[in-house]
């Protein structure tokens, strides 16, 4: 699938990160990883972001960009400029694989997850060096963390929620999986290494696209509660894994600040009308 994508060409830059999640978690949770993108591009990441419609979750990433006003149906060259424009830039799965465009009917009407849900993530048609990738099982973080060392990738954290999420959760100790320097390495993190406190899942649930875009801008506007605090996790990891933080406690706090000055929902406009501008010119 990767040698097959259509590729979204981009200059090498050691800060390009994907943040995605597999999906498949049954969680249903607001788009975390999305909102995390939009802060670490806030923070100075080069987001290239892979993802698609729901297919068993209540929103997918395409859903909620589409529900904030973007256009996701942008040509290759587009989302390049839209990434070296505003430091974040989306490739609807579909426009990139034909193989998941032929299936995409088949999965939705399935409702439940299938291998495409850990295919996805592994095929970034912008070969971002980076990824910050969730997971729906604990056996894939091992698994997959090794799978993208294959795949020549340079930094990755894989990780899985202990209570089930695919990010690192609020809720209960997060297995990761971590590539640096070509050695993989494999711990556990806990909300209180880095000053958090333990959340349930239940404040972060949403049941469709409308309401996820709600909280994720209320996340990004500052608004006290669990779906910032788990943004601000997500995305310190992001910058951590972008190479743009010493660790993810330290990511954290530059996350904080994007968010609290209003840096990164001011990015998400950005993001917006600079698709809403690009498409235009495709008639």
């Amino acid at each position: 699938m990767r040698e097959l994508a259509t590729p979204v060409k981009l200059p090498f830059d050691p800060n390009f990160v994907d943040v995605v999640g597999t999906g498949g978690d049954a969680a249903h949770s607001f788009n975390i990883s999305t909102a995390s993108a939009f802060v670490a591009a806030a923070c100075g990441a080069r987001v290239t972001k892979h993802g698609n419609r729901s297919v068993s979750s209540s929103s997918g990433a395409a859903d909620v960009l589409e529900a904030l006003g973007a256009n996701i149906m942008l040509k290759p060259e587009q989302v390049a400029e839209c990434v070296l424009e505003t430091g974040f830039g989306f490739m609807f799965a579909p426009n990139h694989h034909s193989a998941m465009k032929n299936v995409a009917p088949i999965r939705r009407e399935m409702g439940v997850r299938t291998i495409f849900n850990i295919l996805g993530p592994l095929t970034n048609p912008a070969g971002a060096p980076n990824t910050l990738l969730g997971v729906f099982h604990p056996d894939l973080v091992g698994i997959l963390v090794r799978v993208m060392r294959e795949l020549g990738a340079t930094h990755v954290l894989v990780v899985h929620g202990k209570d089930g999420l695919d990010e690192i959760s609020l809720g209960a100790a997060t297995m990761v999986g971590e590539l640096k320097d070509g050695a993989v390495r494999e711990y556990e993190i806990h909300p209180e290494d880095f000053g958090l406190q333990m959340l349930s899942q239940r404040n972060i649930k949403v049941s469709n696209a409308e309401e996820s875009k709600v909280m994720l801008l209320g996340a990004l506007e500052n608004k006290p509660g669990a779906a910032r605090e788990i943004v601000c996790l997500n995305a310190g990891a992001a910058l951590y894994t972008a190479n743009l933080a010493e660790s993810i406690e330290a990511g954290i706090v530059t996350a904080r600040a994007a968010i609290e000055s209003g840096a990164a929902r001011a990015k998400v406009e950005q993001f917006v009308a600079c698709t809403q501008r690009l498409a235009a010119k495709n008639g």
